[in-house]
Parts: structure tokens; sequence; C-alpha cells
């Protein structure tokens, strides 16, 4: 938003808000491109949890559920013993990964600046892995 603008469009439920919200936990994305990219738009809970490397079980039953009430997701349950249980993108989802993808194509297009980041106290990202970066960059 430029500045000038009027009061109402920096309020709590603009939509800039609305989208970093939706987007603030760091693997609502990530099922999102996996889902997308990897699967056609639908999987199974073990079929994702083998994709995402890092994510607990526990986290993605969290993040499919949290995705599945704000409308990300539909969840399909076969009548088998056991229940399978399968995952995919609504309509709402699909429109979703467009920017995601964009977002995930601009890292992959930029990782200098990705590299140039500093350190942030919540990164996964090892010391082992930024130097076998730098050293491919070399």
């Amino acid at each position: 938003m430029k500045p000038g603008t009027p009061e109402a469009d920096w309020r709590e439920d603009c939509a800039p808000r609305r989208v970093v919200e939706l987007f603030a936990t760091k693997w609502t994305s990530m099922v999102l491109h996996t889902l997308s990219a990897r699967h056609a738009g639908r999987a199974r809970t073990g079929v994702l949890l083998r994709s995402l490397p890092g994510i607990s079980k526990k986290m993605l039953t969290q993040t499919l559920r949290d995705m599945e009430t704000s409308g990300l997701l539909t969840r399909h349950v076969e009548g088998t013993v056991p229940p399978a249980v399968e995952y995919r993108l609504s309509d709402l989802g699909r429109r979703f990964v467009e920017p995601v993808e964009m977002l995930y194509a601009w890292g992959r297009a930029n990782p200098d600046a990705l590299d140039a980041l500093g350190e942030r106290p919540t990164s996964r990202r090892t010391a082992s892995a930024r130097r076998a970066g730098e050293a491919t960059a070399d």
C-alpha cells in the first residue's frame, strides 16, 4: 500500500494481513505446493508425510485440519478397514497455489538473495548446508 492510502486499507482484517495470516505457519504453503506439484492435487496422509521432510506427523495433522477448516482442502474418507483418508485441494486451494508457486519460483531463481539473508534463530538450515550452498556458488 502506498503512503497516504485510506486508514481502512491498513485495518487488522485488510487483505495483506489476511494473506500473511494464512501463511503464518510454514507448512501451509509447503502442503499446497506438494499436493499440487507432486500429487496432482490429492494425497493420503502417509504420502504427504513422506513428501515433506522435516514435518512431524502431529504438525502435518494439525496443518491439514487447519487447511480443511479454512477451505483450502477437502477430506475424503473411504469406507475401508482401516479407513483410507485422502486430502484434496479445493477450488479455493487451487487458487492459492498460484501465488505460492510464484514465490517458490522466485526463491529458486534468486538463491543468492536467500543466501545473503542473515541467520534467523528459528531457521532449520544448518551451517553445513549453508557452506555446501556457498561451495556450489563458487
